[in-house]
């Protein structure tokens, strides 16, 4: 899951059948009852403090410019509450999903209107939009554009200490393995890796998965896994996962041993890099790791002397860049003229001109303005995404909640721990994903 400053894990999806129960009698795109309210547009999102803070600051000086009335409704759990309000048919104008996942699913329900009839959703997907196919179908129907965007393929490193050793950015897997090999030799641990986020230990290691069967299968195989045109323990699968296990499992290769991943919290799991001497030189994690919470605070007001970043390398030679990455996408359940306007505006460069600044921020548009960015390292991230060969939406965001945030997350933590070998593991996701 995304947000533009940080990581947040939320529970389960809601199974399809309990969405749908009293929604699907409904026509498709029919409004709310909005009584007295009916000309105010509601866009309701699920980030809080600071993020909601800065949206608020943005969206409503626009709207008040521009003669809209809005309200911008947070909510701290916004899958459960999105579903009941679809399900209640008292639905928000526009919503900010944070998964596609739960975007298609609540398009079963033949609320969401379809972007293409509009919005020129042409100009989003030829131009500029790297995710834009996130929250599309097969029939080619746009459920949801998105508003801003993540990169999850990224190795982070102590830039000064890495400069020092001598150590080089590897532009292969088996350069990353030689590095890996090389700092072990210099007697440290190469990596530091964790996985535990409370009652979602094991979402982190989803995405390092996503990120091999991304790299030795391509986009395509992606989606057919994701998609589960393939099974998920298809040989493909096996060899991703069994890259990580090189990595991971390999004597030596992380801080703490195999026993400390499952027990390591993701978002500090890094933070031991910047000790002096390091106790470990490379960290695969996400571009949030750049905002205050995660690296420690002295690192992150330094970030561009103290903190290297480069996006995990392809398998082969030669084979381009491919990118995991996430994001937040905007739905319309309203298409009155004031309430397209509005999500025209959040899923623009205008929109992200004004917020990129602030930091955390990645806009989904190749074309946008680098210089809005506030350091070299968010410059950088965001170079990788828009120049990225393939890129692909996180896939466990996209998978059915009973895999994507349950047997997934549960089988990782069971393979990192040894309960159970990988084609084991494997086989019991796959034979978890439901009928519907």
């Amino acid at each position: 899951m995304h947000r533009w400053r940080r990581v947040i894990r939320g529970a389960a999806v809601a199974a399809v059948v309990g969405l749908t129960g009293s929604a699907c009698l409904a026509e498709p795109g029919a409004g709310r009852n909005r009584g007295a309210e009916d000309d105010v547009v509601e866009v309701m999102y699920g980030f809080s403090g600071d993020q909601s803070q800065s949206f608020q600051g943005i969206v409503q000086p626009w709207a008040d410019r521009n003669g809209i009335k809005v309200r911008l409704s947070s909510t701290p759990d916004f899958d459960k509450l999105i579903r009941s309000r679809v399900a209640g048919n008292n639905l928000p104008d526009v919503a900010i999903f944070p998964q596609p996942g739960i975007t298609l699913n609540i398009a079963l329900s033949g609320r969401l209107i379809d972007l293409s009839t509009v919005v020129d959703t042409n100009q989003y997907n030829k131009n500029n939009m790297y995710l834009f196919d996130a929250a599309s179908d097969a029939e080619g129907k746009v459920w949801a554009i998105p508003m801003s965007t993540s990169v999850k393929s990224l190795v982070w490193y102590p830039k000064k200490a890495f400069e020092a050793k001598g150590y080089t950015v590897p532009e292969t897997q088996q350069e990353l393995l030689a590095l890996t090999e090389r700092i072990k030799a210099d007697g440290t641990p190469p990596w530091c890796v964790g996985i535990e986020s409370q009652a979602a230990t094991g979402w982190p290691a989803t995405d390092w998965v996503e990120d091999y069967v991304l790299r030795v299968g391509g986009a395509a195989k992606y989606k057919q896994w994701t998609s589960h045109q393939i099974p998920f323990n298809d040989a493909v699968i096996q060899q991703a996962v069994d890259e990580i296990g090189k990595i991971w499992f390999t004597e030596g290769n992380v801080l703490g041993g195999r026993r400390s991943i499952a027990s390591t919290n993701f978002a500090t799991a890094g933070n031991p890099m910047f000790e002096n001497p390091p106790k470990c030189f490379l960290h695969r994690q996400a571009s949030f790791l750049a905002q205050p919470g995660n690296f420690p605070d002295p690192i992150v007001q330094n970030i561009d002397t103290e903190a290297g970043v480069f996006p995990l390398p392809p398998v082969q030679a030669g084979a381009g860049q491919p990118v995991l990455g996430a994001g937040d996408l905007a739905g319309l359940f309203n298409d009155n003229p004031d309430t397209v306007r509005v999500l025209e505006f959040i899923t623009s460069k205008e929109f992200g001109n004004q917020l990129a600044p602030d930091g955390g921020f990645i806009s989904p548009w190749k074309d946008f303005d680098r210089s809005k960015y506030p350091n070299e390292t968010m410059r950088a991230i965001a170079e990788i995404a828009y120049s990225s060969t393939e890129a692909v939406f996180d896939g466990s965001d996209t998978m059915p909640g009973e895999v994507g945030s349950g047997s997934f997350w549960r089988g990782m933590v069971i393979w990192v721990t040894g309960q159970e070998d990988t084609a084991t593991v494997l086989r019991d996701i796959d034979e978890s994903w439901p009928d519907y």
